[in-house]
């Protein structure tokens, strides 16, 4: 019973830091960073100053944390107290036992690593997770924080952008301490654009600057 309840935490735990790391992606954050991030927080550990700028600046995102921790938590403290209940037996289950554990803790990791089952899994809890609105997915995507709460971020051009169908030069975004690096456009990409180029729907601008100058500049409304 004790093996079973550990191997079913164990599954649990998992799903949960997938499904951590689809929420922080759909706030904005980078694929590889929100995953990182996901189970920086259900271990409580790994969580570098830079990248927590990310996280503790970002309500939405505080709120994800916030329950990762607490279920991470809760689901060491039992997995810690199953497994220890598994191995108190004769003095020849608790090998049986530790074999047991670490054969299943290896499949399942492999199974929920593995690119094919990790990508299904993920699609169908991120079309789950938005059709319940339980997360909304944003445009803004922060691509990198570095020191006094500048960085690189990307935004797609939404219908209702402050900089819709302004030239670069229309859209005075150097007076916010802003620089446009990219535009990316139907799949083609147009680096250091002139101050002369339009912003058009659905373009993605990728630029430096503050973060909150650019989600206050370039979204309908601050992320």
């Amino acid at each position: 019973m004790n093996l079973l309840l550990f191997i079913i935490i164990l599954i649990v735990s998992f799903v949960v830091v997938r499904i951590g790391a689809i929420a922080f992606e759909l706030t904005g954050l980078e694929s590889s960073l929100a995953k990182f991030q996901a189970l920086s927080c259900f271990t409580g550990t790994g969580f570098t100053t830079k990248e927590a700028e990310l996280i503790t600046g970002n309500p939405q995102r505080r709120h994800i944390a916030s329950v990762l921790i607490v279920l991470g938590h809760a689901g060491f403290v039992t997995l810690i107290a199953t497994f220890a209940n598994s191995l108190r037996t004769d003095i020849i289950m608790p090998w049986i036992n530790l074999a047991i554990l670490a054969i299943a803790v290896y499949i399942i990791y492999k199974i929920f690593t593995h690119t094919k089952f990790a990508g299904k899994l993920t699609d169908a809890l991120r079309a789950r997770i938005v059709k319940q609105e339980i997360i909304k997915p944003v445009t803004f995507e922060e691509l990198m924080v570095l020191t006094g709460g500048y960085g690189v971020s990307s935004v797609e051009i939404g219908q209702n952008s402050p900089i819709l169908n302004k030239t670069i030069i229309e859209t005075d975004l150097r007076s916010h301490d802003i620089m446009i690096l990219v535009i990316e456009r139907n799949g083609e990409t147009i680096p250091n654009p002139s101050a002369d180029t339009r912003i058009l729907l659905d373009d993605r601008v990728i630029c430096f600057g503050r973060l909150s100058n650019i989600r206050k500049q370039l979204c309908l409304t601050p992320q």
